[in-house]
């Protein structure tokens, strides 16, 4: 098993899962700045998030709320919810 995985799912949303970390930023990235509407991000197998993680998802959301789009996270887990809390991000994206 990967470390860290990014796959569409069956309604079209982005699935995370595993440790969403520095390493794993380039990819993720390149995935992220190639939408070009709204789309949601289901965190459900996500264990963990970074910063690098964090500026990656900023990122997208500044670029497609120039569009008047956004991203929507879903299942959201207790301790990455706590990290959007505390960064301020809860403030800036719609968790479901």
């Amino acid at each position: 098993m990967t470390m860290f995985d990014i796959r569409e799912g069956e309604n079209k949303e982005l699935i995370l899962a595993g440790r969403f970390d520095a390493s794993q930023v380039e990819r993720a990235r390149g995935v992220f700045l190639s939408l070009n509407e709204g789309k949601t991000v289901d965190f459900a197998q996500l264990d963990y998030i970074s910063s690098a993680g964090l500026g990656v998802l900023l990122a997208a959301q500044k670029r497609l709320s120039q569009r008047g789009q956004s991203l929507k996270l879903i299942n959201v887990n207790h301790h990455i919810r706590d990290v959007f809390r505390f960064s301020g991000f809860d403030q800036i994206f719609e968790i479901a």
